[in-house]
Parts: structure tokens; C-alpha cells; sequence
């Protein structure tokens, strides 16, 4: 396994622990992974999930608690936001989700 794809899978077992009507943000999660100050490793982990995975993507947006924009024309962010709603997990008038309400905070285990 190459030292990408170990980050990578990292990454997802972090995802995989966000719950349903809860949101993190790529810093939050990319810290919990290991790599401080590597959100964006985060979403390159993230856009390489294999199609199929059970790994919940939708539920990390950005610091802003905005859904990042795709520029691939991917349709993603809609989906994205449309998942999220179904979970209940509400936005603003300006797009965005209140960290305050919605951030997902993981118990510390001793």
C-alpha cells in the first residue's frame, strides 16, 4: 500500500464516524486522520473514493461551512446538499450550514 493510499484510508475510517445530521469540515477531519493543516488531503481523499463506497463524503463541507463548489459540472454539490437536507442538516439564506448547530464532535477516548 502505497503511502497515499494509507492516508487516504485514514481519512475514510474518520469519515466513516460521522453521524447522520452531523457535518466536518475537511480540517476537522484531515486533523482527526493525523495530517494537521492538510485539509486539502482530505478532499483529494475523498474524491477518490472508489463509486460505491459506504464511506459518507457528503457529510464534510468546507471551514465556512459551505458545500465546496465542483467545477467538473459533476452535479456533486447538488447531491451533496440535497443528502444533507434529507438528513436534516439546514442552511442559511447564504448557503451555509451553522458549524455551531451541525459540527460533528467526537468523544476523546482515554
Amino acid at each position: 500500500m502505497s503511502a497515499s493510499e494509507s492516508a487516504y484510508r485514514r481519512i475514510w475510517a474518520v469519515v466513516l464516524g460521522i453521524p447522520r445530521g452531523r457535518v466536518a469540515t475537511y480540517g476537522q477531519v484531515a486533523r482527526l486522520a493525523g495530517f494537521p493543516n492538510h485539509a486539502r488531503l482530505a478532499g483529494y481523499a475523498l474524491h477518490a473514493l472508489p463509486d460505491g463506497s459506504p464511506v459518507p463524503w457528503h457529510r464534510v463541507v468546507n471551514a465556512k461551512g459551505e458545500v465546496s463548489p465542483r467545477r467538473d459540472g459533476s452535479g456533486h454539490d447538488r447531491l451533496q446538499r440535497l443528502m444533507l437536507k434529507r438528513e436534516k442538516v439546514r442552511f442559511d439564506g447564504r448557503g451555509r450550514i451553522s458549524l455551531a448547530a451541525f459540527r460533528w464532535r467526537p468523544t476523546v477516548r482515554p
